[in-house]
């Protein structure tokens, strides 16, 4: 169940094989991170980049949104938004910023916070205000990242995976209240997705 990977074109074949590659958490802040992610969204069928798959490309977002060509989700907190963002007042109106940050980037976006935003670039846009302060804590926001990830692994699409994401994070957030850290939530998740699958069938 782990491949390793010794190049960008190696990791690119890797993501081939994917229906969809997460990228970002863990990373690490060099210029790998950029040939990588780049590596991802040629290869993947889906994408979801966040975190330092974000962060490196402060200099350069244009290089990153023109990487997109297939289905991706951007998944940053405010302070990632603003790193390739800049021109994006998403300390004024969150809406307005991420629904134009979407259709710049040609990505969904969410757009992380004390209530989640999912924008699309064909103008849908869904607020998620069902979270949890307890998630406020490092590594929540990866593991939201990856949720969407194993959703659109499925074959979710992408605006639909964001979304059950946040709410299922939220959820989540709910159920194990305080004092929660980041590794509760994996282990959590498999009941509440048993409790979802039983309840519409």
């Amino acid at each position: 169940m782990v491949q390793s990977f010794s190049d960008p074109e190696s990791l690119k074949a890797l993501a081939y094989r994917t229906q969809c590659t997460l990228i970002g958490p863990g990373a690490g802040l060099t210029r790998d991170t950029i040939e990588n992610t780049l590596a991802v969204l040629e290869g993947a069928a889906s994408a979801v980049l966040d975190a330092d798959a974000l962060t490196m490309f402060k200099e350069q977002p244009q290089r990153l949104f023109s990487a997109i060509k297939g289905p991706a989700l951007l998944t940053p907190h405010e302070g990632e938004f603003r790193r390739i963002f800049p021109d994006l007042p998403v300390a004024g109106d969150r809406m307005d910023a991420v629904s134009m940050a979407s259709k710049q980037s040609g990505a969904i976006i969410i757009l992380k916070g004390a209530s989640s935003l999912v924008a699309s670039p064909d103008g849908r846009l869904v607020e998620n205000t069902h979270a949890s302060p307890f998630l406020a804590t490092a590594g929540s926001g990866d593991v939201l990242a990856g949720i969407a990830g194993g959703l659109m692994a499925q074959g979710m699409a992408v605006f639909d995976a964001a979304c059950a994401a946040c709410w299922v994070h939220g959820e989540l957030g709910m159920r194990l209240g305080p004092g929660l850290i980041a590794e509760d939530l994996p282990e959590a998740l498999p009941v509440l997705l048993h409790e979802l699958y039983a309840a519409r069938t």
